[in-house]
């Protein structure tokens, strides 16, 4: 996955996060990650799964492709 891709995917999912006024780690809870994944995430430290990608999108009820635009 490219650096281009994973910050597009870390600045979506942190205004998603931000939105409902989530912390990161209350946001791996939810989700089942380990406590610190969002946290790399958001600084584009990792390549995300789709799975987990699917997962973070059907949690904000929005669709997997716009977490990549």
């Amino acid at each position: 996955m490219s650096q281009e891709i994973r910050d597009i995917i870390a600045n979506n999912v942190k205004k998603l996060r931000t939105k409902k006024r989530l912390k990161r780690e209350e946001l791996s809870l939810i989700l089942g990650f380990d406590n610190s994944y969002i946290s790399k995430l958001e600084k584009s430290r990792i390549n995300i799964t789709i799975d987990k990608l699917e997962k973070i999108a059907n949690f904000f009820e929005t669709d997997l492709y716009k977490l990549l635009k």
